[in-house]
């Protein structure tokens, strides 16, 4: 009987049960879309409770076992991918104390603990102590303790999603060093806790007790539990191997092991990725994260909300065409790539600064999204259009950021997540980037890098490198208009590039104004 993996995919919308053979090809899958993502018990706050993810995945499991396509039996190891910094408080009985904070909340702290003197006058003098701040105000562990302190004095256990999900499955507190990606006490540069004099131990108050033990991705972490099989249909005893973010999972499944190779996730958040052996920080105190590659890093630049953004323009302006996308059984980005087909590169001069929300270096905490060149000929369509090359223009310039640090151009772009299904999406990016935008033969390319860690650990293929090669393909090359080039180019360069200075000022009156985003 032919083997295969199964991966679970716990994305900020859904979750996803996926089972690939040993070429990579996707044997089935079921999916169950959280209703509702997320709760908001005030505004800007995003919050779920971690037992309904994990009832989610017991479901979506059962699902695609129901449907028959895949057999049990076939199934060697099972491999988990998550979302990123979204956490979870458990007592001492490995019960969930309070619902998950999830990555997209935007609550903050207002007191935070001392980092010590010497580590004070370091970030004075690298004046990096807004970015400290910034950090502190962001680590959900700073927040709960200050607000909730009952809550945090009954933490014993304090883990990523994906920590509780390996917890639900193996019953075993350990998690994949490819996982940790958030505000917690994590060396990135070594890949394992701080050490206790790091001035992170003293910025967040998560002991080492509190965390999970680690375990490379690629690595057998465990093994399905009775109630875990009893929950999820999935047989007792498979080994549970160390998967890895979805982001760094994005990029083993698109094939990007070289610092050439650049690996662009249109998801919720919009990302740009490199693969590298060395730790550089593609922006100063912001780490390379975990690669799903062991012991190398992911050089990464985000728009925040991303995709997110196409979310929001739907719901905002695109209601006649999401019924007529109900009504046709097509997806909405069909309608809305029809919605662009006649309008020209540049919108017509409508140019998009997409930073509805702020990041932490990039852009600054107090950036904001802008739209300039407005006329009376401007439709939705044109700032539909202007959204996506907005998009685009952010992770060119997070390429360039990354290239400067890695002193190696990217010569390959692959991309994946929701926006590479849109045609429109795929060759504005290969005409922003001037490059060939790749689109790989699957789109579920955080899954398949799961699956890629799964088949590695089972002894399917002999290591990653060997399992990219015989599991990832490209499907369709969109290849640069380099008369929309030119023109991007011209806006990239002499607009964009100088909207963010130049409106600076502005954003910082408008905080000054109406109190948003609220300062530090």
């Amino acid at each position: 009987m032919n083997e295969s993996v199964l991966t679970i995919d716990i994305g900020t919308q859904s979750v996803r049960t996926l089972v690939f053979d040993v070429h990579g090809n996707l044997i089935d899958f079921a999916r169950v879309i959280y209703s509702p993502a997320y709760f908001s018990p005030e505004s800007g706050w995003a919050e779920q409770h971690p037992e309904y993810y994990w009832k989610c995945v017991a479901e979506s499991s059962q699902k695609l076992f129901n449907q028959g396509k895949v057999k049990k039996e076939s199934i060697v190891s099972v491999s988990l991918t998550t979302q990123r910094g979204s956490m979870v408080n458990l007592d001492a009985d490995h019960n969930p104390l309070r619902p998950a904070i999830l990555w997209l909340d935007q609550r903050r702290s207002t007191e935070w603990p001392k980092v010590g003197s010497a580590w004070q006058l370091l970030f004075h003098l690298t004046g990096l102590n807004k970015t400290l701040h910034y950090l502190q105000a962001e680590a959900e562990a700073n927040w709960i303790k200050q607000f909730q302190p009952e809550i945090w004095d009954k933490t014993s256990y304090y883990l990523m999603i994906s920590g509780y999900i390996n917890f639900k499955l193996t019953d075993s507190i350990v998690d994949s060093i490819g996982c940790q990606v958030g505000y917690l006490p994590f060396d990135y540069k070594k890949q394992n806790w701080s050490k206790k004099s790091h001035w992170k131990r003293k910025a967040i108050p998560v002991t080492e007790e509190m965390l999970p033990e680690l375990v490379q991705p690629g690595e057998q972490l465990g093994t399905i539990s009775k109630e875990a099989a009893e929950n999820t249909g999935i047989p007792e005893g498979l080994p549970v191997i160390a998967g890895a973010t979805d982001k760094a999972c994005e990029v083993l499944g698109t094939g990007c092991l070289k610092p050439n190779q650049g690996s662009i996730g249109y998801g919720t958040t919009a990302t740009i990725n490199v693969n590298s052996k060395k730790y550089l920080e593609p922006i100063k105190l912001i780490p390379p994260y975990p690669s799903a590659a062991p012991g190398e890093y992911n050089l990464e630049v985000q728009t925040y909300r991303g995709f997110w953004m196409v979310s929001w323009f739907k719901e905002q302006f695109a209601n006649e065409e999401l019924r007529l996308a109900s009504n046709l059984g097509v997806p909405a980005e069909e309608i809305l790539d029809d919605l662009v087909a006649d309008i020209p590169p540049g919108s017509m001069g409508l140019v998009l600064q997409p930073f509805w929300s702020p990041g932490i270096r990039y852009p600054r905490p107090d950036a904001k999204g802008a739209v300039i060149g407005f006329g009376g000929v401007h439709t939705k369509g044109h700032f539909y259009r202007a959204l996506l090359e907005g998009l685009a223009y952010s992770l060119r310039e997070g390429r360039e950021r990354i290239e400067k640090r890695t002193k190696t151009p990217m010569t390959e772009l692959i991309v994946c997540g929701g926006g590479s299904n849109s045609d429109k999406m795929m060759q504005i990016t290969a005409d922003v980037f001037h490059l060939p935008a790749i689109r790989p033969s699957v789109s579920e390319a955080s899954g398949l890098g799961a699956a890629i860690l799964a088949a590695v650990g089972a002894g399917l293929h002999p290591d990653i490198e060997t399992a990219v090669q015989k599991m990832t393909r490209n499907s369709q090359v969109f290849e640069p208009n380099h008369e929309n080039v030119k023109i991007y180019d011209d806006l990239y360069h002499h607009v964009y590039k100088k909207m963010y200075k130049k409106l600076t000022p502005l954003y910082e009156s408008i905080q000054k104004i109406t109190g948003y985003p609220a300062h530090l």
